[in-house]
């Protein structure tokens, strides 16, 4: 990148246009070499209450230091890359103050929350080199520059952050060391879980209930209780950093989580659906790792549904629709569970997690007496309970169940996991001789070979985000929703996005699909193929050349849920 200026020649820069109108501050876009690092000023706001200005700054390798086994491998430098950010976003919190009008004085950086997510708010070069991505209100008296208040930002506030934040020096070598070595390690541990016929592993010790609904660090207090696995499940792993570890391993097949209310079967649940990405440390669920296409299932009353081949668990509905080629504006939480489960299927998942509380009843079971009062012939449905073992042993795709009130679900389970009181109890034993011994009289209801078509090919022209004159215009308004053209994105259900910077790249996956993939003739899973290839070959930034840092990976399932969720797409 070439340097034309240097910080001095800025700070002349601001002095002229200091009173004179917002627009002025179009002037100071460029590239500037300050003592320490290269500040890149890449495109300035119009409006002081507009999205705020994006700034980048380089920080060299011979001024970062930063030791060469913290980015050795991609795992390493994900750990620590996500740390600087993170200490970014508290140093600028110490620095920002307001300076005027709208979004005037505040610096603001896209830190990663509990998870390790490769992101484009903090990146570590092959070299070393560290580059920081990060907005910044320029400050005005109304629109009128504050030529005096941005010479303090740029050239006083904003050096001390980053070189509190972003140089090896402002933090000790273990701190730096314990994050590179923990994202490491989850990924290895991860890698050998198929190996051991597992779907994911609960470390002893772990601490899996967090603050609050809305607050995702662990839960502190004397009563929290440290996980600790059943002797039957417990397995144990050599990590290349923490060395041994132990804990409960979660078989492939058909696993149920059982146990009184309040007693933690949803928590359980809720650690291994987080499982699928790695933690910070301190968080206590660094060492619970899941497969990384396990993949989150519940019923969702009114989404649209385009073409999913749900005929393996809902047959012909009255009077006489096929539902080889579902589609629906306002599905029912069976039609829409089913969908979701096909969905899940076609986009690789290798495990389903499912909780009885946000599922479809009468998707999951109908019981013998229900059975006997509505006759199969008069029912469209083949309940869950009767297709799990089809799931698994046709296309190894494993379910764990959290199950309080469906005893039936007792008869098709591999493993069952009693929660009392947060601990676990392997009691796969027990509810065999239960099954046996109590039988319910239900009649599997599965009448035919479970065979589904996952080859969906999305219509040209079916994505679309024009928005008036504008070709598109996508716009996150949080962690759930995304204004994809005139259409509102809910993704509210899909529970595995886990930070808004996620949200963010998924619309801009959809757009990038739209413009360079979907010709009618690519199926879905194909385009979500090409579309994580890209990134792997080449960065986040593949999908929006405005290099921002405001992205974070996604996983290709919660790519292929925005999909199936735009009403406007068609198959």
């Amino acid at each position: 990148m070439p340097v034309t200026a240097t910080a001095e020649s800025l700070r002349r820069i601001l002095d002229r246009i200091d009173g004179r109108g917002y627009k002025s501050y179009r002037d100071i876009a460029g590239v500037y070499r300050f003592t320490e690092f290269t500040l890149a000023i890449d495109w300035v706001q119009p409006d002081p209450f507009a999205a705020p200005s994006r700034l980048r700054a380089l920080i060299p390798p011979e001024v970062a230091q930063l030791s060469g086994r913290l980015y050795a491998n991609d795992s390493r430098s994900v750990g620590v890359s996500c740390f600087l950010a993170r200490a970014f976003a508290e140093r600028t919190r110490e620095r920002s103050a307001r300076r005027g009008s709208g979004k005037s004085g505040e610096i603001r950086i896209e830190a990663p929350g509990q998870q390790a997510l490769a992101n484009t708010a903090v990146q570590i070069c092959g070299d070393g080199a560290v580059e920081a991505r990060f907005s910044l209100g320029l400050p005005a008296q109304g629109r009128r520059v504050l030529g005096r208040q941005a010479c303090r930002m740029l050239l006083e506030d904003l050096p001390r952050v980053v070189a509190d934040s972003l140089f090896a020096r402002s933090h000790t070598a273990e701190e730096l060391w314990r994050h590179a070595a923990v994202n490491e390690d989850a990924d290895a541990l991860r890698a050998m879980l198929a190996e051991r016929g597992l779907i994911a592993f609960v470390a002893d010790g772990s601490i899996l209930p967090r603050s609050s609904g809305v607050d995702d660090r662990p839960m502190r207090g004397e009563s929290v209780i440290p996980f600790s696995s059943p002797e039957s499940l417990r397995v144990s792993f050599s990590l290349p950093n923490t060395g041994t570890v132990t804990g409960m391993g979660v078989p492939a097949g058909v696993t149920l989580i059982v146990g009184g209310g309040y007693h933690g079967k949803s928590t359980l649940l809720r650690a291994i659906e987080r499982g699928v990405y790695n933690h910070l440390p301190g968080d206590g669920r660094e060492l619970v790792i899941s497969a990384a296409d396990l993949v989150k299932i519940r019923a969702e009353d009114g989404r649209a549904v385009s073409g999913v081949d749900i005929s393996g668990f809902i047959g012909d509905l009255p009077p006489g629709m096929s539902t080889r080629r579902f589609s629906s504006a306002n599905a029912s939480g069976s039609t829409s569970q089913a969908a979701a489960i096909v969905e899940a299927m076609e986009s690789g998942a290798s495990g389903l997690l499912i909780d009885e509380d946000t599922a479809a009843t009468n998707f999951l079971i109908r019981d013998a007496r229900m059975q006997i009062l509505v006759p199969k012939e008069k029912e469209p449905i083949t309940p869950y309970i009767d297709r799990v073992r089809a799931m698994y042993e046709q296309y190894g795709v494993s379910t764990v169940l959290v199950v309080g009130g469906s005893g039936d679900y007792l008869d098709v389970a591999d493993t069952v996991i009693a929660m009392e009181t947060f601990r676990p109890h392997d009691v796969t034993s027990r509810a065999s001789a239960v099954a046996a011994a109590h039988p319910t009289g239900r009649v599997s209801e599965e009448d035919g070979p479970f065979d589904v078509n996952l080859q969906r090919r999305p219509r040209t022209g079916s994505v679309d985000p024009r928005k008036g004159r504008r070709e598109s215009s996508i716009r996150t308004r949080d962690i759930q929703t995304v204004q994809f053209g005139t259409e509102t994105l809910d993704l509210t259900a899909v529970e595995q996005i886990v930070h808004r910077t996620q949200t963010r790249a998924i619309g801009a996956a959809l757009d990038y699909a739209r413009r360079r993939l979907i010709d009618g003739r690519r199926s879905l899973s194909e385009i979500l193929d090409r579309v994580m290839a890209d990134i792997e070959e080449e960065g986040l930034d593949v999908l929006d050349g405005r290099r921002t840092g405001e992205f974070a990976l996604f996983r290709r399932h919660e790519l292929a849920a925005a999909f199936n969720r735009l009403r406007s797409l068609r198959t």
